[in-house]
């Protein structure tokens, strides 16, 4: 299948429910375009000097998340049009962003990220600071960003019980703080657990290398 019959595909999945984050980090512009060809305007980076590269050179009614681990210093690169910041871990970073986004006249919105996996490589807060976070002095304060969800990364492992317990933990928390909170976007779920993600309330998918496919440009 190619790019835009796999948009096609997945869209078609997971629509309504669910939110189609394309994941187009190290992908030339041409893939992004034929996947916007497709109708998708979504598309998630994990780098941000790559996003800006792409921001500026591609279509400005496509929609950029930065979906991975961001850097305080870099901030300051994606404030002028990045939609969606999905891996805010921790209090100094969401201050940045307020800082950049008020410098640029924007509202940001952000998703906190919690650590629901049990590998250590992958980021996250855990749900007691999500908490403190969403109820502090400082955010209430902020007047550029807005929490808007969590997000999470499930385990990498094919033990789909293990993942399961993973998404459980994370809506339930979605839940919890969503009684007292703006939120909109439970980002969970990727190519490999997706579905899953999907059958325990997820409304937002991040799919890359099944629709880029694998393939050297």
């Amino acid at each position: 299948m190619n790019i835009a019959e796999n948009i096609k595909k997945y869209t078609e999945e997971i629509s309504p429910q669910a939110i189609l984050v394309a994941v187009s980090k190290t992908k030339p512009n041409q893939a992004i375009l034929e996947a916007y060809e497709a109708g998708q305007r979504v598309f998630g980076e994990n780098k941000i000097q790559e996003m800006t590269d792409k921001y500026e050179a591609l279509p400005k009614d496509i929609e950029w998340h930065m979906i991975g681990h961001v850097q305080t210093n870099k901030v300051k690169y994606m404030a002028p049009y990045v939609s969606l910041v999905h891996a805010v871990h921790k209090l100094k970073l969401l201050k940045e962003i307020n800082k950049r986004a008020k410098q640029e006249n924007r509202i940001i919105e952000c998703l906190l990220q919690l650590k629901i996996a049990e590998e250590d490589s992958k980021y996250g807060m855990e749900a007691s600071d999500a908490e403190k976070i969403l109820t502090s002095e400082a955010y209430a304060v902020m007047e550029n960003v807005k929490i808007v969800g969590l997000m999470g990364m499930a385990t990498f492992t094919d033990d789909e019980k293990q993942v399961e317990k993973e998404f459980e933990f994370l809506k339930k928390q979605y839940d919890k703080l969503a009684e007292k909170s703006q939120f909109k976007y439970l980002s969970m779920g990727m190519s490999g657990d997706y579905k899953i993600a999907l059958k325990h309330g997820s409304n937002m998918i991040r799919i890359g290398s099944s629709i880029f496919g694998e393939r050297n440009y």
